[in-house]
């Protein structure tokens, strides 16, 4: 996968860079220098992944990050998906696949990324995990590293048109490997977005832009005083967005 990895990478660099994107990054040195872990960031824009990779200084690792089926399917963010080597998961299928690919990449001893919340938080702030991202870890008892991302939902997210501005920051800040004390594993899963949580508030109470009034706060959570959804109205509308897909599955299905 290297040649590809790197010709991907350098493809998403250029992008960022045209649009002027200033991508601020600390807490690398706590992404292993080599055997498996699994990286674990809060979710508030579709490049997250992007950024969570591209974010350590050269020489980077090489990372493989867990990201919908569905996005393969568009023609070009699927083929830079297949160059970074990204493995896609069917959350309305057959989600055992990609579990099987995950581990298989830990056990030979690489990064794999993961969205614990599953989705795109509406209202910018962390959502309760799955617990695909503890059990991946348990699994092969690989560390697990925290990232907190902030800005990326200003460049394209659920939602909102792709007309990303230019001269955004983005801050991407990895927290310190740990391996979840918790016997249960929803409160493993808790444990881990307290910690994420903690990242994003850090990345947030440091960022040095600000959005204007509104409609132009939109990016801004609403604890914050911005105009975004609440947590409780963002999942009303995921709520509502899940049962539509399920719904056409049925009937695609039938």
């Amino acid at each position: 996968m290297g040649a590809l990895y790197t010709a991907g990478s350098r493809l998403l660099r250029g992008v960022f860079r045209v649009h002027g994107v200033d991508l601020r990054v600390s807490g690398h040195e706590h992404l292993p220098a080599d055997g498996c872990a699994v990286v674990a960031s809060n979710h508030i824009s579709y490049l997250d992944f992007a950024f969570v990779m591209l974010a350590p200084p050269a020489p980077r690792r090489e990372m493989r990050f867990m990201a919908r089926k569905e996005f393969f399917d568009w023609p070009v963010a699927g083929s830079l998906l297949r160059r970074l080597g990204q493995i896609p998961v069917d959350v309305y299928g057959d989600a055992v696949r990609a579990a099987d690919e995950a581990r298989a990449a830990l056990l030979k001893g690489e990064l794999v990324g993961v969205h614990p919340e599953g989705t795109i938080s509406p209202s910018f702030t962390p959502r309760r995990a799955k617990s695909g991202a503890v059990r991946l870890a348990d699994a092969v008892e690989a560390p697990l590293v925290p990232v907190g991302v902030w800005g990326s939902q200003r460049l394209f997210t659920k939602g909102r048109p792709f007309r990303p501005p230019r001269d955004v920051t983005v801050m991407v800040r990895y927290g310190e490997p740990f391996r979840p004390t918790a016997r249960t594993g929803m409160a493993r899963s808790a444990e881990l977005m307290r910690r994420i949580t903690a990242l994003v508030e850090e990345c947030q109470a440091r960022y040095p832009q600000r959005p204007g009034p509104p409609p132009d706060d939109w990016w801004q959570p609403a604890h914050l005083g911005g105009s975004a959804p609440t947590p409780e109205e963002a999942e009303a509308r995921l709520a509502e967005q899940a049962e539509r897909r399920r719904a056409a599955r049925r009937s695609a299905g039938s």
